[in-house]
Formats: structure tokens, sequence, C-alpha cells
């Protein structure tokens, strides 16, 4: 795939790693004109993560960039309805001294467990701890899949798994789901067909997935661990974004996992995430 053309005048690119990331400055996101949006979507289907410095966006300009993938049909997270959000479209992502937990502070994919699950999030940084921190690291799960041994793609090919909307509440935060929200629970395969690029990834996380369907339970369970140790443990596979206000970072939700990393309290972190749905999975 060609990401040079329609590149943006002044548009400047640096990879984070050769595999995964690329930081874009000089882009005025709110401005892309029709060329400027297919480079956006091709770059972004090629580098998996895209770290864009110095962008001045409201709401609705970050919705409106994120409108240009996946279906275009913007996500409405439940915990944003169980908060009774301002806008059911943005959700905050608010970390204080306060805080008991913080959003993403493990390996996962966002809202997995949703039949048509999230395309692209576009993460919007506000502000960052004063004392540094608060990186996000993101690792590309094609590049996982194509490291897995034959015999082990083989099988993974053959497996499905089942995601709950409930567990990130029960494992990761330790705490109940809120009465009354509803959280999708939705079996997938474990190796999909990337819908953009057609490439083969590895698609469980340790977020969401509560069990391999049709395995015993210890199977399942060791197998699980084995592909999860895998994706978080795979570092050339892996790049790590360092925040600055004013950053706009997009990743590609199907193609990557990603861990906020919680090592600044007792300071903040806030920034704004619209996410935007995909096409149903499909086999390898």
């Amino acid at each position: 795939m060609t990401i040079r053309n329609n590149q943006p005048a002044g548009a400047v690119l640096e990879n984070l790693t050769p595999v995964i990331g690329t930081e874009v400055r000089g882009v005025d996101l709110a401005s892309l004109d029709g060329n400027g949006e297919d480079w956006l979507r091709s770059l972004l289907a090629e580098r998996q993560v895209l770290v864009v410095r110095d962008q001045q966006l409201s709401r609705e300009q970050h919705k409106r960039v994120a409108r240009l993938f996946g279906t275009g049909v913007l996500h409405r997270h439940a915990l944003g309805a169980a908060r009774g959000a301002e806008d059911p479209e943005v959700l905050e992502v608010r970390t204080t001294a306060t805080s008991k937990y913080t959003a993403g502070d493990g390996w996962h994919t966002d809202v997995s467990c949703d039949p048509a699950p999230i395309a692209a999030s576009l993460l919007y940084m506000k502000e960052v701890p004063e004392g540094g921190g608060g990186d996000t690291i993101y690792s590309s799960l094609g590049e996982c899949f194509d490291r897995l041994s034959e015999p082990l793609q083989t099988l993974a090919r053959s497996l499905r798994a089942v995601h709950d909307g409930a567990l990130p509440y029960r494992v990761g935060y330790g705490i109940e789901p809120p009465a009354g929200v509803q959280y999708n629970r939705t079996e997938h395969p474990v190796v999909v067909r990337h819908p953009v690029t057609g490439r083969e990834t590895l698609w469980i996380n340790r977020g969401f997935t509560t069990h391999i369907a049709k395995l015993k339970r210890l199977e399942s369970r060791l197998l699980m661990e084995l592909f999860f140790q895998h994706i978080e443990d795979t570092l050339a596979a892996q790049c790590r974004v360092r925040w600055e206000p004013n950053t706009l970072t997009i990743w590609d939700n199907v193609a990557t996992q990603h861990h906020a990393v919680w090592d600044y309290y007792p300071h903040s972190r806030y920034a704004e995430r619209v996410s935007v749905i995909g096409p149903e999975l499909e086999n390898a």
C-alpha cells in the first residue's frame, strides 16, 4: 500500500518502530480535504497507530475525523451512559488522585464484546500528568499472529472465543458493573481477517475474553494465557506513545491491543475518546 499519495503539504512523518506506529506533525486534521482523508485512512491501515501532534479540535471536529473510519457510525459506550455523559458519543477518560482505577490499565482491545466491534478509536489528550508518565503501549496483532509457530497458527484459526463486557469490571476493577447497564457478550473467531488489509490477526484479549468455546476449562485457560503472554511479551510487535497536550492518537482497534500505563499517581490525566463502529469480523 502506498501511503505517500495525497500526503498533505507540510506533513512530517516519523515511524515509532519499523512494525507499528507513526508520529505525524504539520497536519491540521480539522481541515483535511478528500485527498487528505484518503491519505489518513491508508496511513492508519498500514501503520495501525497514528500519533498526530498539535491539534486544536472541538468535539464536533473530533467526531468528524472519527467518521472517516469503519462504518462512520460512532460508538456509544455503556460506561458513558451510566455516568450520564453530556455527549454519548464522547467518552471522558479521567484519572485523578482519588480514582480507584483508571480506564485501560491492562492489555485489551476496546469493547471487543460487541457483535460489530470498534474499527478505530481516537483519543484526544487534554491534560497530561504533571510528573510525566501515562504512556500508552500498543501491540500489532497481525505481527503477533505471524510470529506464532505454524502448528499454533493452524490451531488458532479453528477456534472461537467468548468476549464479555462485564469482565473488565469484575476482573480488572474488582467491582460489579453498574446496575441496570447491559453489556454485550459475543463469540468471535480467535483469528480474524482484517476488514481493510485482509491480514490475519490474532483477536483475543485479556480485558474481555472469558474462554475459548468448546474447550475444557483447563484447556481454555492455558491456551488463552499462552496467547495473552505472547501478545504482551512480543516487544518487537509494540510501540510506546508518549503523550503531549493536544495530541490525537488514532489506533486501528482490530489490528491492535493497548495498555494505558498508570504510573503517575497522584497526578491527573484527562482525555476524550471517540470510537467508530466497524463491520462484523470474519474468520481468516
